[in-house]
């Protein structure tokens, strides 16, 4: 079963919390918590992320989760 953005949402800040607020990680770690077949939920999980209190990165440069390509890291924003 495909997970909705409230238990999108809830990974992603459950895992923002647990690194802390000097440390990123990948979106894909949701991703592959939530669903064995995770690649299709990257959308989703970029999606939800912009709705959150996380900063988006890539390269050390903040971006626009929904609009960049290539990875991205998140993080809690400060």
């Amino acid at each position: 079963m495909t997970p909705n953005d409230a238990e999108i949402a809830q990974a992603l800040m459950a895992l923002a919390e647990t690194r802390g607020k000097d440390k990123s990680f990948c979106p894909s770690e949701v991703a592959r918590a939530l669903a064995a077949d995770w690649r299709p939920l990257m959308p989703d999980v970029r999606r939800v992320s912009v709705q959150l209190p996380l900063v988006a990165t890539q390269r050390g440069q903040v971006v626009d989760a929904l609009t960049a390509k290539g990875p991205i890291r998140l993080r809690l924003a400060p």
